[in-house]
């Protein structure tokens, strides 16, 4: 599989001036973790989902949660997890390369490997776990991770698959991480045992809806959750120490829940400008109809606050997200100039309208490159119009 791999060769060619990587199951978990892209949740009480993933993929979605938590009633948990295990079974008949980056949301570490055991061969065709609610003040977190380990034991004894590494995906949504009297001590407990099980932990998720749930809140799609203070500020603190570049981790943007249109309050949020010289009016009118604005802006924040990626729970958010994770000319140009400088110093970028310093810039640069490996760069004269309408047909 590869982001963009739909476009032809030919308008390929023109879009971009690197393509992106191809990607698998097994390609490097730095790679994958940067290229996850719009992650969209599938509930697991779903009758087709094995149609609904080869569907999806066909469309450009790369990875894929089958959600076993709070997408699902608690009456039906018993034949969700058979339906999810045998949708994941239906598909080994189908070629890897066509299929997502898979992973089962789970409700506990019990559940962990009862799926596990369900799945038996097609766990091969898994990337690993989502983990909610994840926080370890009473070694919850930790039970996860022995969960994990037992199911490679497992997974290794039994032939199924060989030694490939199934990885987890933590859920930071927690009301003790929420509350500012026990967050300082509850994110230091999440840091400890993600260290220590680094090689476990593809990517961190951020749970947008469970946090503001906590105070009752529920944004709405003329607004982004970084206009909901109370949660973007528990956003900042969660980059502030999980986000640091020694850690190398990558944390996604919440979800954005809003999927159809309904009376606006507020003015559109995108310029008319940048569409009218891409001579694309009609495609920012499907847009603005869509309520795809606010998403456009929500992700083009997270992207300032360090964030990679976003939980999407409807496919017409899949393209969005994709096509603004796409490295632009001058980003790649500038990031190129910088990586590997490590002597210091300053200046003129590549484009020669900002200044690039080399210590303070090597962390963003070496991110950069790698989201370029994922998501390719843009060609000089490609827009992020030229990319959203290419990805939105």
């Amino acid at each position: 599989m590869r982001h963009f791999s739909a476009v032809s060769p030919t308008e390929a060619s023109d879009l971009f001036f690197r393509l992106p990587q191809p990607l698998s199951i097994d390609s490097p978990p730095t790679l994958l973790a940067a290229a996850l892209g719009a992650t969209l949740y599938c509930p697991g009480d779903r009758p087709t989902i094995a149609a609904d993933v080869i569907k999806q993929a066909a469309r450009g979605c790369v990875s894929m949660v089958l959600c076993l938590e709070d997408s699902i009633a608690d009456s039906s948990v018993e034949f969700a997890e058979t339906n999810v295990a045998s949708a994941i079974t239906a598909l080994l008949d189908e070629p890897a390369e066509g299929l997502p980056l898979l992973f089962i949301r789970v409700r506990s570490p019990e559940q962990m490997l009862r799926m596990a055991d369900l799945c038996g061969p097609a766990l091969e065709l898994l990337s690993g776990f989502v983990i909610p609610k994840f926080e370890n003040d009473t070694g919850y977190a930790e039970r996860f991770f022995q969960a994990l380990h037992r199911i490679h034991r497992e997974y290794e004894q039994g032939g199924e698959g060989g030694t490939r590494r199934l990885r987890v995906m933590p859920i930071l949504e927690s009301p003790t991480m929420v509350h500012s009297e026990t967050r300082t001590a509850a994110l230091s407990a999440i840091v400890d045992v993600t260290r220590a099980h680094r090689e476990d932990v593809l990517a961190v998720r951020i749970g947008a809806t469970d946090l503001s749930s906590v105070f009752g809140l529920r944004r709405s799609r003329d607004l982004t959750v970084y206009d909901v203070k109370v949660v973007s500020a528990v956003i900042a603190d969660i980059v502030n120490v999980l986000g640091r570049p020694c850690d190398d981790f990558v944390i996604t943007g919440p979800v954005w829940e809003h999927y159809d249109t309904s009376e606006r309050i507020l003015r559109p949020q995108l310029r008319l400008t940048p569409f009218v010289e891409a001579n694309e009016n009609e495609l920012r009118k499907r847009l603005m109809l869509a309520g795809l604005d606010g998403l456009i802006r929500e992700i083009s924040l997270d992207s300032a606050n360090g964030l990679l990626g976003k939980t999407v729970i409807h496919p017409t958010h899949v393209p969005v997200v994709h096509a603004l994770s796409v490295v632009s000319h001058e980003e790649y140009l500038d990031a190129q100039a910088i990586v590997g400088n490590v002597g210091g110093g300053a200046s003129a970028s590549p484009y020669r309208n900002k200044m690039n310093e080399m210590k303070p810039h090597q962390a963003w640069a070496e991110k950069t490159l790698l989201r370029a490996e994922a998501f390719g760069v843009a060609a000089e004269s490609t827009t992020f119009v030229d990319l959203l309408e290419t990805s939105m047909r």
